[in-house]
């Protein structure tokens, strides 16, 4: 009787951990450096780092409210949206705050963004949880771009936007929120009329290479927001689109995990 009470126990920590491959290789990776600050890493040659106590001086040069004495610094080579969204759950989960969210002209010399994002706290163990969920969460988030070698798809989907999708876009809290990306550019431009006639939704956001919502990169990022299943039609029916236009300058664009929408 114990046991199978254990074991009942040990399959619904698992599940409630949903402990992917990704999940695993970020704490190997984790346990193999030593230094303070590092707390581990995840796909989209994402690092996470933490800070127990932010020098006075450098609290002040980052615009930083001295009442966060921690943070949480999520960094990647490759993505964006996928990071934002891992920081939103993150935020839903633990007492921290967005700080910042810049995206940087990189995915390794390809067509999109890697990004900085960093939160703060008032306690360290508040601004490392935040991290670790971040780095737990991305092999999701991760799910629905696709890429090949011309460019890139991606879609995201989220019932309830909380800060960072706030501070990101500007995205009412609270409301189904989705984004819509593709690279290169000219493809999103055909999504982003495809998605809001497909489906009653609100443009929360429209970005292009060069109107200040990129960093230069050759995409188009529309986001919207509005009931749940509308807002899932309206990628749906993008991302149906996105993958035959994309396909046409090479492969077929596969999923970098596992697609979650």
């Amino acid at each position: 009787m114990e046991e199978q009470l254990l074991r009942k126990v040990m399959e619904e920590v698992e599940k409630e951990l949903k402990t992917s491959k990704g999940e695993q290789q970020s704490m190997k990776q984790a346990q193999s450096c030593t230094i303070t600050e590092f707390v581990g890493t995840a796909i989209g040659d994402t690092i996470g780092l933490v800070i127990a106590n932010v020098d006075h001086l450098l609290h002040e040069k980052m615009n930083i409210d001295k009442k966060y004495r921690s943070i949480g610094i999520i960094g990647g080579r490759t993505g964006a949206g996928p990071h934002i969204m891992a920081v939103d759950e993150a935020v839903k989960a633990t007492n921290t705050e967005i700080l910042s969210i810049e995206l940087a002209r990189d995915t390794k010399g390809g067509a999109g963004h890697g990004n900085l994002i960093i939160v703060g706290s008032e306690d360290v163990s508040d601004a490392r949880r935040a991290v670790e969920v971040v780095l737990q969460t991305l092999e999701t988030m991760m799910g629905d771009v696709y890429a090949n070698e011309a460019g890139h798809l991606e879609f995201q989907y989220t019932a309830r936007a909380s800060y960072a999708i706030e501070k990101a876009f500007g995205a009412p809290l609270g409301k189904s929120f989705g984004l819509i990306c593709a690279a290169p550019a000219a493809i999103g431009v055909v999504l982003a009329d495809a998605a809001v006639k497909s489906a009653n939704v609100d443009v929360v956001s429209y970005a292009s290479p060069g109107n200040g919502g990129t960093s230069y990169s050759n995409e188009v990022i529309l986001t919207i927001s509005g009931d749940s299943g509308a807002v899932r039609q309206a990628i749906l029916a993008a991302r149906e689109i996105g993958i035959s236009l994309l396909g046409t300058l090479g492969d077929v664009p596969v999923s970098a995990t596992t697609p979650y929408i």
